[in-house]
């Protein structure tokens, strides 16, 4: 017993202490949580644009509806790759050309990926609500705007909340694959200690603690947050 303590004590500094490699980590894990609270508010944003374009009817007269189309193709095509494959495609060959920082481009590609999820908890939160309280709206003088952002999405965040959490929960996760265009967050901070130290398991298990640390935290938040939505309600 006293040998497996003395070893992990070792690890421990040999991993960690020796050349302040526990910054890698620290730093690591503020990039992932910076990318993946922006895509969060990205993809909450787009979404619900996509989510109400989905719904439109613009045009009836023709029966043509762009604004469906292009939502739902856009939907379609997000849905159906890889978020990998969009993060590279987007640096590699979108905004190659650009300036934009490598934490800009994984933010925009994981919450255009987030978007096309969104789009579909909105857009099926939206319907839930029943139609009287359309007709209700409507029947006080207010525009189809104005009852839909007074109305119906305000009873609509209820039902998509619990959703958006775990959205939000799968959206951490998905970042630990930023390491494809060379950010170093948490998931690659170990990686890039493996390769130095030479000891896979102390560096690997140390990232999932931390993941399964910070995605326990949040969850328990998000739970006393809903619980408290739901009270006021």
């Amino acid at each position: 017993m006293t040998e497996f303590f003395t070893k992990i004590a070792e690890d421990f500094n040999t991993n960690l202490v020796v050349g302040n490699r526990y910054l890698m980590l620290v730093n690591g894990l503020s990039t992932t949580v910076i990318i993946a609270f922006g895509a969060a508010i990205l993809g909450t944003v787009l979404g619900t644009i996509i989510a109400l374009m989905r719904l439109s009817d613009w045009n009836p007269i023709r029966r043509i509806y762009p604004l469906r189309i292009i939502s739902t193709l856009f939907v379609d095509i997000i849905r159906g790759t890889p978020v990998v494959v969009q993060l590279m495609i987007m640096y590699y060959i979108i905004l190659a050309s650009t300036n934009i920082s490598r934490e800009m481009i994984a933010l925009l590609s994981f919450g255009i990926n987030s978007a096309a999820y969104v789009s579909e908890m909105v857009r099926s939160g939206i319907l839930a609500v029943e139609k009287g309280q359309t007709e209700a709206g409507r029947s006080l003088g207010l525009s189809r705007l104005q009852t839909l952002f007074l109305i119906v999405l305000p009873q609509s965040i209820q039902i998509i909340l619990p959703n958006l959490f775990n959205e939000f929960i799968m959206l951490l996760k998905e970042t630990s694959v930023v390491g494809f265009i060379g950010l170093m967050d948490l998931t690659k901070a170990g990686d890039f200690i493996r390769s130095r130290t030479y000891s896979a398991f102390f560096p690997l298990m140390t990232v999932a603690i931390i993941y399964f640390l910070l995605i326990t935290i949040l969850t328990r938040i998000f739970s006393l947050g809903e619980k408290r939505i739901r009270a006021r309600s």
